[in-house]
Order: structure tokens, then sequence, then C-alpha cells
């Protein structure tokens, strides 16, 4: 049987990889993982790793309650928008950035800003987060 393509993301992340799916078709890179490519639809698709770097577009603050009970003991949190190297777009917490109006607007206002990846870990499962270098 085929090792789960979710499984294997949260795996990964665990291992504080992060990889997505690159398109043979068209090139393109899908992520989170999928079973096919989200640009043009192809299956053939491979393992593609991510540098785990980008610019951080937009912050914000989390929603309350969070979307997952999972979240509960993160929260509150900052939440962004990043656009990795690679060109893909991920939204993710964003970790040391202040909820406060103040904060956020400082970072709102010098953003775009360098991130790195930050795996961070909520009941046992590990989260997609990224940090202001």
């Amino acid at each position: 049987m085929p090792k789960s393509i979710i499984r294997g993301y949260y795996e990964d992340l665990e291992q504080k990889k992060l990889n997505g799916k690159k398109c043979r078709k068209c090139d393109k890179i899908t992520f989170p993982p999928t079973a096919m490519c989200e640009h043009c639809g192809s299956r053939d698709v491979e393992a593609f790793k991510l540098s785990g770097e980008g610019e951080l577009l937009y912050v914000s603050h989390s929603m309350a309650p969070p979307p997952n009970p999972r979240f509960n003991k993160l929260a509150p949190y900052a939440y962004g928008h990043v656009r990795l190297e690679e060109g893909v777009y991920v939204q993710a917490i964003i970790n040391g950035v202040g909820i406060d109006p103040e904060s956020l607007m400082e970072y709102y206002q010098k953003c775009p800003l360098k991130v790195v990846t930050d795996i961070i870990e909520a009941e046992g499962l590990s989260i997609l987060a990224f940090k202001v270098k």
C-alpha cells in the first residue's frame, strides 16, 4: 500500500523537513503536497525539497477561538502569509511576533521580511511555522 501523502507531510515536519511536489509536466510546485499538480492537474509529480526560506508578506493575529483544539495552548499567536523562495505561497504561524496592535502594525509596515521555517509542536503534532530572520 502506498504511503499516505498527509502522513508523509507530517513525518517530514517532525524531521524539520519541508517538502512539496514538483510537476514533471509544468515544472511548478504544489505545497502542501498532494497527489496531483494544483496548477495543471497532472498526476506526474515527484517529491521536492523546499528551502524553508521566504518572505513574510502580511501578518495578523490568530482567530479566537483557534480553528483546531490542538492550537488552544499556542493561542494567541501571529499568523501570516509567506512566499517561499520557490514561489509557493503558504499561510502559517509566525513565531516571535507580538499580537498587540502596535507590534502587528510595526511588522506590517516592515513587510516583506525574510523568514525561515520554525516548525513547532502542538499536542504531539508538528505544525508549520516561520520566524523572522
